[in-house]
Formats: structure tokens, sequence, C-alpha cells
């Protein structure tokens, strides 16, 4: 069931499929329709999305009703006929995502080093971690500095 990002805890699950691009305008009613849409037929899953910055599609699932295996599967399998229709990628969260001014960019990590031996980018420069698991630490550790992230051994 879609539910509100409010109505979730501190807990819930947060999966983030950061986008290749940024997503046009134009296609942004679209993808939210698709979001909502697939949202509403996960039978018995507490979820909700959200669009940050045109860029990441974020799921938040309650703790209390957990993705099975199938469900995980469905989802997943959602955000690749998204990769297709958009013609972008979603999965690859290997990539570093980072802000340059109010930019948000997307860099393969040899172009990151790159970045970093031309002085592109510093260990102030504000990074995102796809792997952070909960609400809370989408909240409070999505966005951090390159130097308190796994990127700091770069520097």
């Amino acid at each position: 069931m879609l539910v509100t990002y409010e109505e979730l805890t501190s807990e819930a699950k947060v999966l983030i499929y950061p986008g290749s691009r940024k997503l046009y305008p134009v296609e942004l009613p679209e993808i939210e329709q698709e979001l909502t849409n697939f949202s509403q037929e996960l039978d018995g899953i507490d979820i909700c999305f959200k669009l940050e910055y045109n860029r990441f599609i974020v799921f938040i699932i309650s703790e209390e009703t957990p993705l099975s295996l199938e469900q995980h599967n469905l989802l997943v399998g959602f955000v690749q006929e998204l990769e297709k229709h958009f013609d972008l990628t979603l999965l690859d969260k290997v990539n570093v995502c980072f802000k340059q001014g109010q930019y948000v960019q997307m860099k393969e990590i040899p172009d990151f080093k790159v970045l970093i031996k031309n002085k592109g980018v510093s260990k102030k420069t504000v990074v995102f971690d796809h792997m952070i698991n909960t609400k809370y630490e989408f909240e409070n550790s999505w966005e951090i500095p390159a130097e308190e992230s796994w990127l700091s051994h770069f520097f």
C-alpha cells in the first residue's frame, strides 16, 4: 500500500536507485505515475517513494512489512523497465554521485579519481552514499563530505 513518508519510522528500509542522468521535467509526471502505480500494486507492503534532485529514485519500505524475495524481484524488474523506457541507468550503484555547486554529477570511479587529482573535487565535496539502509540513515548520512565516505582513501 502506498503510504506517506511521514508514516514510516526511522527504521524503514531504504532502496536508492541513482540515475545516470537528470530526469527531464517532461518525464517526471510519467515517472511519478509509474512509481505510484507500482507502489499501489504491492499488496501487503507499506511503501512510499521520493524523487530526489530529479536524479534518484528512493523507495522507503516499512520494516513491519518487508519485501519478500518475489516482491524484491518485482521491484528490480520494474526498475529495469524504467531504465529501458527512459533510456537511463538506475541499477549501477558503484558510480560516484556528488554535488558540484547546485548540480548533481555522476562519474565512474576512475574519472572521479582524475577529478581528485586535478582538484575538481575536494574532501569537502558532498557525495551520496547509496548503500545506506534505513530512513534514519537517509535523513542523516546519505549526503556527506567525501572525507567521511568510503571515498576518503582516494584523497
